[in-house]
């Protein structure tokens, strides 16, 4: 079996023990790892580990080098690694040592059951909607993918926007707005959610359409079948907008037209045996907790 590791940095003396304890498991099983290219510079440069083997780059994925991801960290790290894995479809596991980790499938202290899970094989996938940003503007997003959502936003202090909505060229609605969230279903517990959109399910094959503080509080969030294509055309007192798949930002002409879809390829999320999307709501969004102690 082949794993590829990925973090972005090891903080903490726990974390680089924990990063040891890891690699001696995985030796242990008889799992050859590779390092993801930025990962293996980091551990070079940072805490002096050399001889890691030969480091990997995406572009090395395309013949499905590796068996499985394991990305080392919080939910950043995670969407991280859908630039990693690209449309491969190579599984990732992620292992939380942040401090929410909701797409993390296991946590550190649980970490030797878990690679015996993936020995085993006694996973499954968990299919994610990945969205797809189209534009006449080529050149502003390198990789126009995104896991959690695809946001416009105002840029700055400026006045609110406006966003002219279109479901498959049908007119939706204006958003006089300070922007527009489209989410998959993994995006709805994040941004949307903290913008008053409501939590969907993984595999419910929809998009939620949620804006930023509207003007008109009778304008709420929408959810959508993802196969409907969402266009945008933007209007407001300011030049350039600020557009974001994921946590990647770019400047665009506010005349730049958007085009939001479902991705012809997913993010396969391994699934542990013991673990459960509403597990996951109870758990880390306190869900049935009594509190008032």
């Amino acid at each position: 079996m082949k794993v590829g590791l990925y973090a972005r940095l090891l903080k903490t003396d726990e974390t680089v023990r924990f990063f040891n304890k890891l690699l001696d498991l995985l030796k242990d099983k008889g799992i050859e790892y590779y390092f993801y290219h930025k990962f293996d510079d980091h551990l070079k440069h940072q805490h002096s580990l050399h001889n890691l083997g030969h480091p990997f780059h995406s572009t090395d994925l395309i013949d499905n080098r590796l068996d499985a991801l394991i990305s080392i960290g919080g939910d950043g790290t995670m969407l991280d690694t859908l630039q990693i894995v690209r449309d491969t479809e190579i599984p990732v596991l992620g292992v939380n040592i942040g401090r929410f980790g909701f797409l993390a499938s296991t946590q550190m202290q649980y970490i030797e059951n878990t690679i015996d899970e993936l020995v085993n094989n006694s996973y499954s996938i968990a299919r994610r909607t990945v969205v797809q940003l189209d534009s006449e503007n080529k050149n502003f997003i390198t990789f126009p993918y995104a896991l959690n959502d695809f946001v416009i936003q105002k840029k700055d202090s400026s006045s609110m926007i406006t966003v002219h909505t279109y479901l498959n060229g049908e007119f939706l609605n204006s958003y006089w707005s300070d922007g527009l969230i489209v989410a998959t279903p993994t995006g709805s517990s994040g941004y949307s959610l903290s913008c008053g959109g409501p939590l969907v399910f993984p595999g419910s094959a929809s998009f939620v359409v949620t804006p930023i503080a509207p003007h008109n509080l009778n304008v709420r969030p929408v959810v959508i079948s993802d196969n409907n294509i969402i266009t945008m055309e933007v209007a407001g007192r300011t030049r350039s907008v600020l557009v974001s798949m994921d946590s990647r930002s770019e400047s665009v002409d506010i005349h730049t037209q958007l085009a939001i879809k479902k991705a012809p390829f997913t993010f396969n999320l391994i699934k542990l045996s013991n673990e459960n999307y509403m597990k996951t709501l109870r758990n880390k969004l306190n869900w049935g907790s009594d509190i008032r102690n």
